[in-house]
């Protein structure tokens, strides 16, 4: 990977500006010589934020310089857009640098056409890992692992760990920081940090400075499962092992990082019933992506209204049901939303598991009571005095401390149960929780209003 610096001198707004004028004077020198002082992630946010039309121009002006780390940095559909506008025999010779990790990460989003353009123009070593990479699972380890690492004897001492390093440079990857001792087999015994290496005597045997644990990552391993394993053991990297045991690549924490980001975006994004950032897709693309879960919201909402229906006498009757039911189902559905939202963080990181989840179910079901209570104490006393109806006041207070104690409770088994059946709770829970909640809160309000009221 090609190292640039990253120009601090203009925020992205003034680099944009700058760019927008070069391109409106046709400054051509310029730009290239603006460009060519940037980081790659200010390019690709400068392109993100650019006119439509400028940014054609800006990419035509420098295709043939251009740098495939650029793409990494992306949004999907932006980069896709991107591809269309580029060479890609001139892009594949524009990645001899790129990192054997970020080349699988962006052939993977190639059409299969462009793939195999790409990887026919490659040499040949590069070609066969990064065809070994994309023979793994997506977002596992094999293809988050750098195919570079730093390996040598466990018999070894301090001196010849150095001498080797300095005589194999050109072999080594350009970041590093752990050093794996193998056996004969191939198979990771110890990992010598590299800042004790330096700081050891030569004659220090290599297996007497290694870390008290070692931590390997089979290569099948999820990338989200990693991210965890990275996180919990405060890891800088890891060694990746194939089904031998056998070392065949490692993880450094900067991959780690862009991982936990994909995650935490993908879930964010997941709870608003949207699958992937759609900011830079086609209008007709965006309302295709957002129709579905919409639709689902719509049935689930004609289901709570069929529940309204059955009291329509009722509602007749007491026209003050209709104007406080649906404070009872919105402060039902708000609780259930934060009990979900941290359920769904919890179970990301592990911190709910089945040994404790009874003891959270009951804890979040008990809190919702106790909301319940206090929010029942403030909604009946405004009810009585707004409507001066005693038992109107008692009977919304009763439905939404029964209503707040189910949002605790379902706010909980439901990403529990999701996750129990290999259905991303980030993704379902969400509408499932509205609907009860929604349905549960008119239920319940209606209902008693039905029994003592009418």
């Amino acid at each position: 990977m090609k190292e640039k610096t990253s120009n601090n001198n203009f925020s992205t707004k003034e680099s944009v500006d700058l760019i927008t004028d070069y391109l409106n004077n046709y400054k051509t020198d310029k730009i290239l010589n603006y460009l060519e002082e940037m980081h790659n992630a200010d390019i690709a946010d400068l392109l993100q934020n650019l006119d439509p039309v400028l940014r054609l121009s800006l990419i035509n002006i420098f295709s043939s310089k251009f740098d495939p780390e650029i793409l990494t940095y992306l949004n999907d559909s932006l980069k896709e857009e991107i591809v269309e506008t580029l060479d890609i025999k001139q892009l594949a010779s524009n990645a001899k640098e790129l990192d054997i990790d970020d080349a699988v990460d962006l052939v993977e989003d190639l059409e299969k056409i462009d793939q195999d353009t790409f990887l026919e123009n490659l040499e040949e070593k590069n070609r066969s890992l990064i065809k070994e990479g994309l023979n793994y699972p997506e977002d596992s380890a094999g293809r988050l692992m750098q195919r570079k690492f730093v390996s040598i004897n466990n018999q070894w001492n301090v001196g010849q760990a150095i001498d080797y390093l300095r005589n194999n440079k050109n072999n080594l990857p350009e970041d590093f920081y752990d050093i794996y001792l193998i056996n004969n087999l191939m198979k990771v015994v110890g990992v010598v940090p590299l800042g004790r290496l330096m700081g050891s005597k030569r004659g220090v045997n290599l297996e007497t400075i290694t870390n008290k644990e070692t931590r390997l990552i089979d290569v099948y391993t999820d990338q989200e499962e990693v991210a965890y394993l990275f996180s919990k053991y405060g890891l800088v990297s890891a060694a990746v092992i194939d089904s031998n045991e056998k070392i065949i690549g490692s993880i450094t924490v900067d991959d780690v990082v862009e991982v936990i980001e994909e995650e935490r975006e993908e879930d964010i994004l997941k709870l608003g019933g949207v699958g992937q950032t759609d900011i830079y897709n086609a209008i007709i693309d965006t309302t295709k992506s957002r129709f579905s879960w919409l639709l689902v919201n719509l049935l689930t909402a004609v289901v709570a209204s069929i529940v309204i229906g059955f009291f329509e006498t009722s509602i007749e009757k007491v026209v003050a049901l209709a104007i406080l039911m649906p404070i009872v189902a919105s402060m039902g559905g708000n609780a259930g939303t934060q009990t979900l939202t941290v359920a769904v963080r919890a179970l990301a990181v592990k911190e709910l598991t089945a040994s404790n989840a009874l003891k959270i179910i009951t804890k979040e079901t008990f809190i919702g009571g106790i909301n319940g209570i206090i929010f029942a104490i403030i909604i009946s006393l405004v009810s009585m005095y707004w409507f001066q109806d005693l038992m109107l006041g008692i009977i919304i207070g009763l439905a939404m401390v029964l209503n707040l104690i189910v949002a605790g409770f379902a706010g909980t088994i439901i990403p529990l149960t999701l996750d129990k059946l290999k259905i991303d709770p980030a993704l379902a829970s969400g509408v499932i929780l509205t609907t009860i909640t929604d349905v549960f809160g008119f239920l319940s309000f209606l209902g008693l209003a039905t029994l003592f009221l009418i």
